[in-house]
């Protein structure tokens, strides 16, 4: 038989059960986030319609904050630019073939082998130059001479190894065979169909822009890419990149050995209560999320100086997307 302490401890189970499997609203959502001290602003557009627009601390709505290794997926985007203009004949196009100049005196010969798709999925087997190779990399004379003379670790294609170094040298190859900078792609071709301002970032000792960092956005200019990229490269009737290379770039190539995500071109990639959705994730909590199959795109900014680790805030931020925000909009379609 169950005592009163039982029974009772038996109904509160069942409740806290019932309750987490509740579909919330997006006032529950906004009230999640903001219970998250790292979070400072949270943005959700559901079938193009801005459903969450919310600052809860930190920059206004319309600052310009740093997106960290969001960067990444930009840059990722200006390839798929790239790839559409012909500009690079296409992601198995070799740094030895369309980028020799890049390739330092005294580099490994496997460096002129590494493709453009080695590069976007951080496969090109180089030692990392993030995580505590960071600071002695951007502290060198030429970061891409330095990324590209580092030793391989793995063979080009074998496995992913997250490195800035990796998209600072596809940047610099999509300044080589445009002709123009980094900045300048990222204002022409994605800027200005978006209807969005790109404020120049860091340079290196060349002058070339940080490929993979240190780029800065408004959190609407971060939804705006993203819905870009849910409606297959459309944004306001007119087509900013291929809908086969948004496609393509949320197709799983590869796998983060950290957060155990598939990684595509640019893009995490997941999947939560038979939905799939792909990812950008920047340093401190920087996100823009997309479920195309449920017209959902979801920008978040966080404390840029903290950091946010899968086991941390950043699996806070995952189970906010997953329990929370792809349940509402699930709730919202049918």
């Amino acid at each position: 038989m169950f005592t009163r302490r039982q029974f009772a401890a038996s109904a509160a189970a069942i409740v806290a059960t019932r309750a987490r499997g509740q579909v919330q609203s997006w006032d529950g959502v906004v009230a999640r986030a903001n219970a998250m001290e790292q979070c400072h602003a949270i943005g959700v557009h559901h079938n193009g319609v801005a459903v969450v627009s919310q600052r809860f601390r930190g920059p206004a709505l319309g600052a310009f904050v740093p997106i960290k290794s969001v960067s990444k997926t930009i840059v990722a985007a200006l390839t798929g630019a790239a790839l559409d203009r012909g500009e690079i004949p296409s992601l198995q196009a070799t740094l030895g073939e369309i980028a020799p100049r890049l390739i330092p005196r005294g580099a490994d010969p496997r460096v002129a082998a590494i493709t453009v798709e080695n590069l976007i999925t951080m496969q090109a087997g180089l030692e990392r130059t993030s995580g505590p190779n960071y600071g002695g990399w951007v502290s060198s004379s030429n970061w891409v001479a330095n990324a590209l003379s580092r030793p391989f670790v793995a063979e080009p294609g074998a496995r992913m190894l997250y490195s800035t170094g990796s998209f600072h040298v596809l940047g610099a190859v999509l300044a080589e065979v445009s002709g123009d900078s980094l900045l300048s792609l990222a204002r022409t071709r994605l800027g200005r169909p978006l209807g969005i301002e790109v404020p120049a970032w860091t340079r290196d000792p060349q002058g070339r822009y940080l490929g993979g960092n240190e780029m800065a956005l408004s959190l609407p200019a971060m939804v705006r890419f993203g819905e870009m990229y849910r409606q297959g490269g459309m944004w306001n009737g007119q087509r900013v990149l291929s809908a086969a290379w948004v496609a393509a770039s949320q197709r799983a190539v590869t796998r983060s050995p950290f957060s155990g995500l598939a990684y595509g071109y640019g893009w995490f990639l997941g999947r939560a209560g038979g939905t799939d959705y792909a990812l950008a994730r920047g340093y401190g909590g920087q996100v823009i999320c997309i479920a195309p199959d449920l017209g959902l795109t979801v920008a978040i900014t966080s404390d840029p100086t903290r950091p946010a680790r899968s086991g941390g805030y950043f699996g806070d931020l995952m189970g906010l997307i997953e329990d929370a925000i792809l349940p509402v909009a699930r709730q919202e379609r049918s």
